[in-house]
């Protein structure tokens, strides 16, 4: 991984690619933060990454959203970064009876909602999600729309940080 400084300097598809995977399947963030270059530190790197985001079309936000895998989904083929970060909150060890909890909300949420609930699983135990789950499926779409883009920033931001301190 290149440096900040280094990475300033990066043509387009070199710098789309070294910041893959901060933004699930959604390369084209990288892509388009390209053009707000030079970035001073990771936060600013951040902060454009998410303007992106909030300036894409409702098609766009939605795709990422649905881009996330189910929380604590066993049969998910997940990407590096979503499988570490599942394993570190203690989703790949949940209980039977823990799995299966997951599994109806996950069903309920997205049946409602028709994408995946989604929640920073690094800054979260399986205990947390589920009352997370309980206290934000009530919720209307708009509002559910609006939390998921936000706790993508937590993500962004983590993976960011966590890509920077190598």
């Amino acid at each position: 991984m290149p440096s900040l400084s280094e990475l300033n300097t990066l043509p387009q598809d070199s710098f789309t690619d070294a910041l893959a995977g901060i933004f699930e399947h959604a390369d084209w963030v990288g892509f388009r933060a390209w053009t707000l270059r030079p970035f001073a530190d990771v936060g600013t790197l951040h902060a454009a990454m998410c303007a992106v985001m909030h300036e894409a079309s409702d098609g766009e936000k939605l795709t990422l959203i649905r881009a996330h895998p189910d929380l604590g989904d066993r049969l998910a083929t997940l990407s590096p970064e979503s499988a570490a970060e599942q394993e570190a909150s203690g989703l790949k060890s949940l209980t039977e009876s823990e799995h299966d909890r997951f599994q109806s909300f996950n069903a309920s949420y997205k049946a409602r909602f028709g994408f995946p609930f989604i929640l920073c699983a690094r800054l979260n135990d399986p205990q947390s999600m589920l009352r997370a789950f309980e206290a934000r499926l009530p919720n209307d779409r708009e509002t559910e729309i609006a939390t998921a883009l936000a706790e993508i920033e937590k993500i962004a931001r983590l993976r960011l940080d966590q890509l920077f301190s190598r």
